[in-house]
């Protein structure tokens, strides 16, 4: 009896775990939103005087977030500097021949330098929060077993957090800390965990029959929603962050999954097939009615809400996953690229999200407005489900 429960509980776990599917209700072409157009524009800049390590950090990142390299004399601005040692690094407005930025670093590694001069860079010319120190976690899936890891944004420094050698699955951050929740099956249920990655401390935070999964914590770090099945079907549920004062959101029969919170900390969206094919809806955090606001796509699953709060991007199976971005008040979205499992940046501009290949998952990044794709450093396993730090 006990080996058929954990295989029904493998089996809800795959609302989390998609499926290639034929269903499809929409032409990508066809699909249209309007962004704001000054982001999508490249900007030219040259890079000088840096070598090894420090260029090529300033390099991805940059063209990361808009930017594009071009020669002295057509570059808008000029990006000089040296890494002798410690990163110094100026910023000149070629075509008005005015300074923007001058500063040196110290201390850390030349790469952790590079980064912090590159937020500056993007701080001062686009006016966003940089992103190029910031971390994300992700599974690893090697034959039957699954960890979490984490690592820096572009997949450098990578640490493995659980060692479980069960199935590990679903990491999500608490805001503003080295803290993750996420769901094991290390005791033979599918449990959410709450893990400090300073102090190695780890707490169950929900274990019920049934499923314990896809745990989000609200950006003011108060509440934590997450998906129960131990009233029947896979459910959505608030609690308080330690787990306690458990408030039923859904009552369907149909599988709910992979909650997000707004900014505000006011709404949750989420994937549900209440109303057949699955699809993306909003509700209050206290509780009301649901709210579609995915449409023109059916099959569309893993919303993930920006920290502007604007849009909504999530995965939709249409032949192939398909990474899609939809205004956070509902509409009909956009097809941006091939892959799934998304996860917006805190500069609400940058998405972690899977990319298969060649039998295999693996972690990407991509610049929503330019739609423009890099690969991080990759490791043995299948990478899925990355959750960005905020």
């Amino acid at each position: 009896m006990k080996t058929k429960t954990l295989t029904l509980l493998l089996g809800l776990a795959l609302i989390i775990e998609l499926v290639p599917t034929s269903l499809y209700s929409a032409n990508p072409a066809e699909i249209v939103i309007t962004r704001d157009a000054e982001l999508q524009r490249l900007i030219p800049i040259s890079i000088t005087g840096f070598t090894g390590e420090a260029l090529s950090v300033l390099k991805f990142d940059l063209e990361l977030v808009g930017f594009t390299n071009a020669s002295p004399s057509e570059a808008q601005f000029l990006i000089e500097g040296s890494n002798d040692g410690n990163l110094q690094g100026k910023v000149i407005d070629r075509i008005n021949k005015t300074p923007i930025l001058a500063k040196s670093y110290s201390g850390g590694t030349i790469r952790a330098q590079a980064h912090a001069f590159a937020d500056e860079i993007v701080n001062r010319l686009r006016g966003e929060k940089g992103i190029f120190q910031t971390k994300i976690a992700f599974r690893v899936r090697n034959d039957n077993a699954s960890e979490i890891y984490v690592s820096d944004f572009d997949g450098h420094n990578i640490v493995q957090v659980t060692h479980d050698n069960s199935i590990a699955l679903t990491p999500a951050w608490f805001p503003g800390k080295r803290i993750l929740y996420y769901t094991s099956y290390i005791k033979g249920n599918p449990d959410i965990y709450r893990h400090d990655l300073t102090t190695g401390e780890r707490t169950i935070i929900a274990r019920y029959s049934g499923l314990n999964t896809c745990p989000a914590v609200s950006p003011d770090g108060k509440k934590l929603a997450m998906i129960l099945s131990k009233a029947g079907s896979p459910d959505l549920y608030v609690s308080d962050i330690n787990g306690q004062n458990l408030v039923r959101l859904t009552t369907t029969r149909a599988a709910e999954s992979t909650p997000s919170w707004s900014p505000d900390s006011k709404y949750i969206c989420f994937s549900s097939q209440m109303s057949g094919a699955s699809a993306i809806y909003t509700i209050p955090a206290s509780g009301g009615q649901p709210k579609r606001v995915s449409f023109g796509i059916s099959n569309a699953t893993e919303p993930n809400w920006s920290p502007d709060g604007k849009y909504i991007i999530f995965t939709a199976n249409m032949r192939d996953f398909q990474i899609c971005i939809t205004p956070a008040t509902g509409g009909t979205a956009e097809v941006l690229v091939q892959g799934e499992s998304p996860c917006w940046a805190p500069n609400s501009r940058t998405v972690v999200f899977v990319r298969r290949s060649g039998g295999r998952k693996y972690i990407s990044l991509l610049d929503v407005p330019t739609k423009k794709v890099k690969n991080i450093v990759q490791m043995s396993g299948d990478c899925s489900q990355p959750s960005w730090a905020k």
